[in-house]
């Protein structure tokens, strides 16, 4: 590629800066999260409003709850899981034209929200906590109790740069907690996350594909095996996925499809048609509701990042780039002050595992690591 081709869909005037950007991706050692990113490559939303991607279809989160059986259930938690990918991965920065990278939150950094009550399937909230800063952990919890449905876990990421892509492996994992309608006993789902691909750059375009496998893995012995592939797999178009549910070598039903489209059965579904639709990813997503700026609190995100925001979208990056420097310098006095102190940061929300029994359980079904895997759980409430 000519340096002329090289950032052909980033504005003339920001090429430069985005062909340097590149060239100190491609030089770093290191994880690339840690990197200082120019402000114009930046979205206006921090990662710890991430978790909000896993419930913006709350009435398929709260549907798992409903299911006949246990393999009705597992499908159901396949279908929500694939339901979360579009929005996680592809919608987020539509407005921003291509993928951006998010803001480092800063530790404690707070997102709170809910998605209302709509007919009978009850309140979803929300808790998102910063519980780490080197390195960056994001902790979350959503709940619809009556519904009898909740999900907790942690991400991280791990990035690194090879050829002309960014590798991001995503570190941590969820675990859905899910009581059945007329039971008094819980089953748990552990949710393993997907590593993704940031392609596109050379031309100032990123895009998000995700590659690998990932599992969902239930207490009643159930597995949901999903491989990822880009163009020229199984569909042969971008964003595709194959998912098999079983037990033991025993596979019960198979799913394929494009995750940003429509997923099908493969043969017969669990209502005996044949090829059934399983999941149509142009179903609206649900925000939830947020309170305004002015009416949160000191760490909350949105009221952290508010000029950080407005600069990158109204294209002021100077004025983005000043903010975001003061933000950083605070936090680093902060950590300082404690330090001297002898007063640690402690987190509002969760409590830390360093070693989380559910996961090293469920885990080792699939064959995943057996133990020494950490975790977060949400605080008791009074």
């Amino acid at each position: 590629m000519t340096e002329e081709e090289v950032g052909a869909a980033v504005p003339k005037e920001q090429r430069q800066g985005w062909g340097q950007f590149l060239k100190s991706i491609a030089t770093f050692s290191g994880d690339l999260s840690s990197m200082t990113a120019p402000s114009f490559i930046l979205s206006p939303v921090s990662l710890t409003e991430y978790p909000s991607y896993w419930c913006e279809h709350p009435e398929e989160f709260a549907a798992i709850a409903q299911g006949k059986d246990q393999i009705e259930r597992m499908t159901l938690v396949l279908k929500w899981f694939i339901g979360t990918l579009k929005g996680q991965y592809t919608a987020r920065n539509t407005s921003m034209g291509s993928e951006k990278k998010p803001l480092n939150p800063v530790l404690g950094e707070l997102f709170l929200g809910k998605w209302p009550e709509k007919g009978s399937r009850g309140e979803t909230t929300l808790v998102s906590e910063q519980v780490s800063h080197h390195p960056p952990v994001t902790a979350y919890h959503i709940e619809n109790a009556k519904a009898g449905v909740s999900l907790e876990g942690h991400n991280a990421q791990k990035t690194s740069f090879s050829g002309r892509t960014i590798q991001v492996k995503q570190v941590g994992h969820a675990i859905l907690r899910v009581k059945p309608q007329g039971s008094s006993e819980e089953e748990l789902y552990l949710l393993t996350l997907p590593n993704l691909l940031i392609e596109g750059l050379w031309y100032g375009s990123p895009y998000v594909e995700l590659s690998g496998s990932s599992y969902i893995q239930s207490s009643a012995g159930l597995t949901a095996t999903v491989n990822y592939a880009g163009k020229g797999y199984f569909s042969g178009k971008a964003h595709s996925f194959k998912a098999t549910i079983g037990s033991g070598s025993n596979a019960l039903y198979t799913i394929e499809g494009e995750w940003v489209g429509t997923s099908k059965f493969k043969g017969k579904s669990p209502s005996g048609k044949k090829d059934e639709v399983f999941w149509d990813a142009s179903t609206p997503r649900e925000e939830l509701e947020v309170q305004a700026i002015d009416s949160q609190g000191p760490m909350e995100s949105r009221n952290i990042w508010k000029h950080v925001a407005d600069g990158i979208r109204s294209g002021d990056y100077e004025a983005a780039s000043k903010d975001k420097s003061r933000i950083e310098n605070e936090q680093r006095q902060k950590r300082k002050d404690e330090a001297a102190a002898g007063t640690p940061h402690q987190l509002e929300y969760f409590v830390h595992l360093d070693d989380d029994k559910e996961y090293a359980e469920l885990a080792a079904h699939f064959g995943g690591k057996p133990a020494n895997e950490d975790g977060y759980r949400r605080k008791p409430r009074a």
